[in-house]
């Protein structure tokens, strides 16, 4: 079962961005250094490249599951309405999802699993439980809680799944709002972090002689690397402005 707190990257993930690091450091070794003595011990850099990319692909998968969840739910509350039982609901739900997302959609294979799991006599509970443990996603966290204690209690399941279909919604919808916002705000910081680079390139272009000194001298390598010190701080900084978690 897919853990979506560990993210794993294909083969192909693998060699692009491989091919994208390697990009990155000969880049920033021969804009702030010149040097290709420069790429090789700038090679570690790689590292967290890879690191900021996982984190990245992890957000995006986990928002796209608690998305896909809230249309899951939506469907439940709408079988249960038509009047299934609790278990045939989700089962009902697995299906409107494949229709929806596709065979090869997140909450079509975890639905897929709940079916396949509901049908081996486990119970529901324990299902959502494992899904909520696996998915790190605090939205179906919450809702194998409340579910977990609604079915020991002997509450009114209907009323509850209704209740938290509506307010995972309205929180969905506000995550919706923020990404939509946040996502020109992504672009901007993008541009800005190219900005350096171009500046560099442009002033090598039109006046070499006026940088031509800070290159392969002692001074010149110090003055570099704390603007590439600084650069980096600033890229780090702008990633968590514009990654709003709610």
């Amino acid at each position: 079962m897919k853990d979506y707190k560990v993210y794993k990257f294909s083969g192909k993930e693998k060699i692009l961005y491989t091919t994208e690091a390697l990009l990155l450091i000969a880049m920033i070794a021969y804009v702030f250094y010149r040097s290709v003595l420069a790429a090789v011990l700038l090679l570690p850099l790689a590292v967290f490249f890879f690191r900021y990319k996982r984190a990245e692909l992890k957000r995006k998968r986990k928002y796209e599951l608690s998305m896909e969840f809230r249309e899951a739910i939506m469907s439940v509350n709408a079988s249960l309405t038509a009047g299934y039982s609790i278990e045939n609901a989700f089962i009902e739900a697995g299906k409107d999802m494949a229709r929806l997302y596709g065979e090869d959609g997140l909450i079509t294979k975890e639905f897929a699993l709940l079916t396949r799991a509901l049908r081996a006599n486990e119970t529901l509970e324990v299902i959502l439980s494992d899904l909520a443990r696996r998915s790190g996603v605090e939205d179906i966290r919450d809702f194998a809680d409340v579910f977990a204690a609604a079915k020991r209690s002997g509450g009114d399941l209907n009323r509850i799944i209704r209740r938290a279909a509506d307010t995972i919604s309205e929180k969905m919808d506000v995550k919706r709002e923020i990404e939509t916002l946040t996502s020109s705000k992504r672009y901007e910081n993008r541009i800005m972090e190219i900005v350096p680079f171009a500046i560099i390139c442009y002033i090598s272009l039109t006046s070499p002689d006026f940088i031509e000194g800070l290159y392969h001298n002692a001074t010149g390598i110090a003055v570099m690397t704390v603007c590439l010190v600084i650069y980096a701080a600033g890229f780090v900084m702008a990633e968590r402005i514009v990654n709003i978690q709610i």
